[in-house]
């Protein structure tokens, strides 16, 4: 299908990414260009990609599940733009959705000013496969708390419940350390996409989660027991 200057196709990447940001806030504010960027309500989770399409106007989605559950009814789709308070969702010359915009002001969306940490305190890399056996880990034991543990020089990732002294624990070991530390997550909120991270924390209870793969960026906010010798 070949695409007008006011229109765009999304691929099956970037749908992949729109799924995984719907699961952070049910809602989107798009901007123009080739980034998107989304937060979740409770502000304790920002997550921003560059993407291959380039958006060709600012537009808010209210509801981006089904947003997306509507473009799958289209074996092959094109969104339209022409319109201020609404898209066009075409899939060949005789199917066609009218799919309006939300007002931008009910939408809880990442400030203009991009994030820093404000110190790299811990740095390692966390896999594939460590990020599905820590989650699912998390799921068989019932496991609330995601703990970046330094200690006995090692760097480990540890789900437990922190509440509970006889918590069962699952670990994996991601790196060496000379500091003893715990900087500790929900796992509610680790909420990414699968892949390959590299990892940064901030004693300051903050951390960034780089996939390459994916252009993505994830900055996530640490619980506030955390500490840092």
């Amino acid at each position: 299908m070949k695409l007008r200057p006011h229109t765009m196709k999304l691929s099956e990447k970037t749908i992949n990414l729109l799924k995984n940001f719907a699961s952070i806030n049910q809602s989107i504010l798009f901007k123009e260009g080739s980034s998107l960027r989304t937060m979740s309500v409770m502000k304790n989770i920002l997550a921003e990609a560059t993407i291959e399409e380039e958006v060709p106007r600012d537009f808010a989605i209210y509801d981006l599940v089904q947003f997306l559950n509507g473009i799958s009814l289209y074996d092959d789709h094109e969104l339209d733009f022409q319109n201020e308070s609404h898209m066009t969702i075409r899939g060949g010359k005789n199917h066609r959705t009218k799919y309006f915009f939300a007002d931008p002001s009910v939408i809880i969306a990442p400030p203009e000013k991009s994030i820093e940490l404000p110190s790299e305190d811990v740095s390692f890399t966390l896999d594939n496969n460590q990020l599905v056996s820590l989650l699912k880990a998390s799921a068989v034991y019932q496991l609330p708390d995601l703990c970046c543990v330094g200690e006995a020089g090692a760097v480990k990732l540890v789900v437990r419940d922190k509440k509970n002294d006889t918590s069962n624990e699952f670990a994996i070991v991601v790196g060496e350390t000379e500091d003893e530390f715990s900087l500790n997550f929900k796992v509610e909120n680790i909420k990414i996409l699968p892949g390959t991270y590299d990892v940064v924390i901030s004693q300051k209870l903050l951390s960034r989660f780089v996939n390459e793969n994916y252009n993505l960026t994830y900055y996530i906010a640490l619980e506030p027991d955390s500490n840092f010798k």
